[in-house]
């Protein structure tokens, strides 16, 4: 199991743990309606300081958690990706699974920087924690994200209602990107 955060290099991305000075941006991306059109309503700042925190409680507790996306050239922070354990009410998790989610701000969408992060994220997941498989909900009008989820490997067994929608629940067995 990571039992501290791990930073991970892709051709285009920094995936790192997040900081406090992320704050102000974790509170932007996830004000964003467009951001978050398939995941619910934008959050609020006192909502994203939580996420934050939450994030970071994850690591602290499981060994693993999210990551700040970044653009390896900029630095600019560019989103959220990462496997979390959110327990969500109605949702039948799979056994010995942990969630994996990713977000990117809206000015990033389209430019193949999603596939990017959530590749090496799950290349991590599979050499470096001890789940053994992966699951996520997805709202089944975000088409582009249900794509990537497919492309690396995730494969729907069902719709669960969580927060008043119907959305897909997709399962990945461990190595199968």
């Amino acid at each position: 199991m990571a039992s501290t955060p791990t930073v991970i290099e892709t051709e285009r991305l920094v995936l790192r743990p997040h900081r406090l000075e992320d704050a102000e941006n974790i509170t932007r991306l996830w004000a964003d309606p467009e951001v978050v059109r398939y995941i619910g309503q934008p959050s609020t700042r006192q909502e994203s300081w939580s996420r934050l925190l939450r994030y970071a409680g994850h690591w602290a507790l499981f060994g693993y958690g999210y990551f700040a996306v970044e653009e390896r050239a900029t630095g600019r922070f560019i989103g959220d990706v990462g496997v979390a354990q959110f327990r969500r009410e109605g949702v039948d998790e799979p056994e010995n699974s942990a969630e994996a989610g990713w977000v990117l701000s809206s000015g990033c969408q389209g430019q193949g920087f999603g596939r990017e992060a959530v590749t090496a994220l799950h290349r991590w997941i599979d050499t470096s924690l001890p789940v053994l498989r992966t699951h996520c909900i997805i709202d089944p009008r975000n088409e582009a994200s249900v794509r990537l989820a497919r492309s690396v490997g995730y494969a729907e067994i069902g719709t669960v209602s969580y927060a008043g929608d119907t959305v897909l629940l997709l399962v990945r067995e461990r190595g199968a990107c």
